[in-house]
């Protein structure tokens, strides 16, 4: 009997192993292809169970199968690649259970924009949402840890998750959240797994307190390793694993339902956008803008800004506008590219607020203190100029992917993050380090968070690509570590930052890290081979050459 045909007998949902399905989930949007063996779509928490509960037991007899959750797959490390069995989330497990005054419950496999589709009924959002809003879902926001353009403001997904139920290694559905040191007294006190975990999880962290807080990364984002600084606030007395869960890639257990904090929206916004063609006092720019306190504050540089000029009628498709009105909206720019070249960098500095004329005040407030840089700038006036300059920093990504030819997108270096007082150093090394291999890149990423999203275009059918990839990689990251940054802010680590976690954090936290699998999994069920296993050598055998 096949391990389908065994599965099958496990689960209500369907189990399939035909070529077509193994090769659409061999892939994410990273640059790997992992083909799995068997790809499941779970009905239910039961079925989750039950396939828990199989593979356990398997493992025990000393069968080497493995449980890998997905989503929607917008993930760029890999992270929901493997060569066992992929459970799916979307198909089924993708209901929004309820919606509160100020939190939602959902299923893993909600895709977010129907998620958001529904708080705004509310009027109320999850703010930590990530560029690939239109494509990913719950599930991997929480698994990854994402943040996006409202993180300078409202801060990451950790922030926001309440409670996570979660299918543990004995097969049994466990809701974890924020405790009292009394609370966290009686889970220990529990003749159980659940307890057993509680038992050992606060002996590590109570035990490594001091070191941990010293291990956190001092940047304003990170999804690099386990949060393990995260889970004990002992300001508020509080002890919360779920702190630990997101962004653990589903290498603890497998999520089957989030609770998730809501804020409602300011209604009215305008943009400060930023022409900058000498990046040489970056630094002070982005100190200026930033005390004026807007809600957002991204970037793009001048290969996306060409590249959006180049895929007009694809922005203008996106964006639900013709190609006349498109063309229109973006001849101020077009004449501008002409008279004086492309910026080197835009900068979009949104200004939120309870009335339309209070943002704009906001927005010119925050131009008048720019004057003394010389630098064109503009103020939008209206929603639809807002979302022309949206479209092409979220879109950029989805343009590089699907309309260049002859190469992909290289996401290898594509989170990295640094303290923002620390950019006008940081930067021309990093510029240093680019020049020296022959590749096109584009960066766009959360300037006001001093967090960059360098996307490099590759040919990957050329062998010479493996090699720029690994010596990159490596020098990038090294350049990131000395600056006490994280090479990810939003991405997580899957198997592109695998290999580097050690060097990240040292041989004692890595150490910490793999005793939190342990802890969790000791018969290796979920997601190995990421964060505390990655095998570079594995890594790189699987980059998508033929991509």
């Amino acid at each position: 009997m096949t391990l389908a045909q065994q599965l099958q007998m496990v689960v209500r949902g369907e189990v399939m192993a035909d070529e077509a399905t193994l090769e659409t989930y061999s892939r994410d949007a990273s640059l790997f292809r992992v083909c799995p063996q068997v790809v499941v779509f779970p009905r239910d928490v039961d079925d989750v169970k039950h396939l828990v509960k199989f593979v356990r037991k398997e493992r025990e007899a000393g069968r080497h199968i493995s449980l890998t959750a997905r989503a929607a797959g917008t993930d760029m490390s890999g992270g929901p690649l493997s060569t066992s069995i992929v459970m799916v989330f979307t198909r089924h497990m993708n209901h929004l259970r309820e919606i509160g005054p100020d939190y939602a419950v959902v299923e893993p496999g909600m895709y977010y924009r129907d998620f958001e589709r529904e708080t705004l009924k509310h009027n109320l959002i999850f703010p930590s949402y990530p560029a690939s809003r239109e494509l990913c879902a719950l599930g991997g926001i929480v698994a990854n840890n994402a943040g996006g353009e409202k993180s300078l403001s409202y801060g990451k997904t950790e922030r926001y998750v309440r409670a996570v139920k979660m299918v543990l290694e004995d097969g049994e559905e466990y809701e974890f959240k924020p405790l009292t040191l009394a609370a966290l007294e009686a889970k220990k006190r529990l003749h159980s797994v659940e307890g057993d975990l509680y038992r050992k999880l606060s002996k590590l962290v109570f035990d490594h307190e001091e070191e941990l807080k010293l291990a956190k990364p001092q940047v304003g984002k990170n999804s690099s390793g386990y949060a393990l600084w995260n889970v004990y606030n002992r300001e508020r007395g509080l002890f919360d694993p779920t702190q630990l869960i997101v962004g653990s890639q589903g290498t603890l257990g497998i999520i089957t339902e989030i609770t998730l904090g809501l804020v409602r929206p300011k209604p009215h916004a305008r943009l400060l956008v930023i022409f900058l063609n000498d990046m040489a006092r970056l630094g002070e720019i982005d100190e200026a803008v930033l005390a004026h306190r807007p809600e957002s504050f991204e970037s793009y540089d001048d290969h996306t800004f060409n590249i959006a000029l180049r895929f007009l009628p694809q922005l203008a498709k996106q964006m639900g506008l013709g190609m006349v009105r498109m063309a229109w909206s973006f001849l101020p720019e077009l004449l501008m590219a002409l008279r004086g070249g492309a910026p080197k960098l835009v900068l979009m500095a949104e200004f939120t607020a309870e009335s339309d004329e209070e943002a704009e005040a906001q927005a010119h407030k925050a131009e008048a203190a720019l004057k003394p840089f010389d630098l064109r700038t503009k103020v939008t006036a209206s929603e639809a100029e807002n979302k022309k300059y949206w479209t092409v920093r979220r879109e950029s990504f989805n343009m590089l992917r699907h309309h260049v030819r002859g190469k992909r997108t290289a996401p290898f270096i594509d989170d990295i993050v640094v303290r923002p007082d620390l950019l006008p150093k940081f930067l021309p090394q990093l510029y240093a380090i680019m020049e020296r291999y022959p590749i096109t890149y584009t960066i766009a990423g959360h300037i006001g968070g001093g967090n960059f999203h360098i996307i490099p275009l590759m040919d990957m059918s050329d062998p010479k690509s493996v090699e720029i990839i690994k010596k990159l990689g490596a020098e990038v990251y090294a350049l990131v570590f000395r600056y006490k940054g994280s090479m990810s802010g939003e991405h997580n680590d899957g198997l592109i930052r695998g290999p580097y976690l050690e060097q990240m954090y040292g041989e004692r936290i890595f150490g910490l890290f793999k005793e939190v699998k342990k802890i969790f999994d000791p018969f290796d069920i979920f997601n190995p081979g990421k964060k505390t296993e990655v095998n570079s050598a594995f890594a790189l055998t699987h980059l998508d050459m033929g991509a």
